[in-house]
């Protein structure tokens, strides 16, 4: 197929997606999700693989019927019409997507600052963040070839970077004679702690919905956005199963507890020395800024399409870019002040709200449309509630004030939507 001129390849689609999946959520993530599922962390994230896997039957079969920039806007435009509902639960998403960003750019910062000692700076850390994603908005402003280009050549170094040092890391375990599994406390997994665990490993692959606002740039975009996705998931799954089980086997969970927001840089040192650090911290530079750049090009076209859908505010006209422009601010702010704790918490019931929204679209008003089995999105719904109910009980217990924020900004989203009906009911009746 002659490629189309300006329009994004599968292999950059590839590239942006997994640029947003392989950042934070690997990162960051292994030491929160060991915090709730103990040793067994490594199947917590592949019960999240599953998760996604099912999740994402809905996302293709609608995208390879309606693609668009809009993605998740337009899917559930279609399902509950142009109100409160379909506004609030796409906002849902942005707003879970601009959280996933500020994720990214704080990930940078910690692992950027932990050969010095100053990961856990409270100036430093989102102060390098929020350059991260100012650097990231200047080649988003460029133009998508250089955007594609760039998540291409990152996606390959950090793929190949992480498997292989995921694998030395796994050859050492079993050369040194302690085997796969040594670190581990040999505790019977805690069933409540290991699915909570599972709601942020979702996050660790949620990046594959932003495959889905490429519609409008991708070639041949009915095919190309479902296989997209699903090659995405399938190379994130085997890079994740592979850095957490070496992750086990070299400081098991009580270490990756203790690191927590640095969990891979610290595995690297029992085996590697420093020069393991310098090599993760690396690889996590590179993983987060492209995970920037692709997230930021996808994520402002679904507040582009919101615009569109007088959804969303405008500045002024004279101001070029406003998508990518607001988008960046709100990921800047939210950035300067929440940790990476409470980033990926309120992210986690965002977008599974979302999600499960999605899923009940599809099997009530879509399934006809887009040729849909209901089995696949109920499925999807059941997960989702199985997961999300454990981890709501325990931060609650723990995190209350997350709980609360999180919940605050869903009931500011929904009033919000509310207003917006009712301003643009009294417009189109005079």
């Amino acid at each position: 197929m002659v490629a189309t001129k300006g329009k994004i390849s599968l292999v950059g689609s590839v590239s942006l997606g997994t640029g947003v999946m392989i950042g934070a959520g690997i990162f960051a993530l292994v030491g929160q999700v060991a915090g709730f599922a103990g040793d067994w962390f490594p199947l917590a994230f592949l019960l999240g693989a599953i998760v996604a896997g099912v999740s994402a039957y809905s996302y293709t079969r609608y995208s390879s019927v309606n693609p668009s920039a809009g993605g998740i806007a337009m899917l559930l435009k279609d399902a509950y019409g142009p109100g409160v509902a379909a506004g609030s639960f796409t906002l849902f998403m942005y707003v879970s997507m601009v959280v996933a960003e500020s994720l990214l750019a704080r990930t940078f910062g910690t692992y950027l600052l932990r050969p010095f000692g100053l990961q856990d700076s409270a100036i430093l850390v989102p102060l390098l963040g929020v350059l991260a994603i100012v650097a990231a908005a200047i080649v988003n402003l460029l133009g998508n070839k250089l955007v594609e280009g760039s998540a291409t050549t990152t996606a390959i170094i950090k793929i190949v970077g992480i498997a292989l040092l995921a694998i030395a890391g796994l050859v050492g375990a079993v050369a040194s004679g302690s085997g796969l599994f040594a670190q581990s406390s040999g505790e019977a997994p805690d069933i409540v702690g290991l699915l909570a665990g599972t709601v942020l490993c979702v996050l660790a692959y949620k990046g594959f919905t932003t495959i889905t606002n490429q519609g409008d740039d991708i070639q041949d975009a009915k095919k190309n956005i479902a296989r997209s996705i699903v090659i995405s998931l399938a190379v994130c799954t085997v890079l994740y199963m592979l850095i957490t089980v070496s992750v086990e086997s070299s400081i098991g969970a009580a270490g990756a507890v203790k690191a927590r927001d640095y969990a891979l840089a610290a595995a690297a040192e029992p085996l590697f020395g420093s020069w393991g650090i310098g090599i993760t911290v690396a690889i996590a530079v590179v993983a987060t800024l492209s995970g920037l750049l692709a997230s930021l090009y996808s994520v402002s076209r679904l507040y582009g399409m919101l615009q569109d859908m007088r959804q969303m505010p405008s500045l002024p006209a004279r101001v070029p870019q406003q998508p990518l422009i607001i988008t960046a601010g709100l990921a800047i702010i939210a950035t300067a002040f929440l940790d990476l704790t409470q980033i990926a918490s309120m992210g986690a019931f965002l977008y599974l709200a979302m999600d499960i929204a999605v899923q009940w679209g599809v099997i009530r008003h879509l399934r006809t449309k887009i040729k849909a089995k209901p089995w696949a999105p109920l499925l999807t719904i059941l997960l989702n509630f199985s997961i999300l109910i454990p981890f709501t009980i325990l931060k609650v217990q723990s995190d209350l004030q997350t709980v609360i924020v999180t919940a605050a900004v869903a009931t500011a989203v929904i009033v919000g939507q509310v207003i917006v009906m009712r301003v643009r009911a009294k417009e189109e009746t005079s």
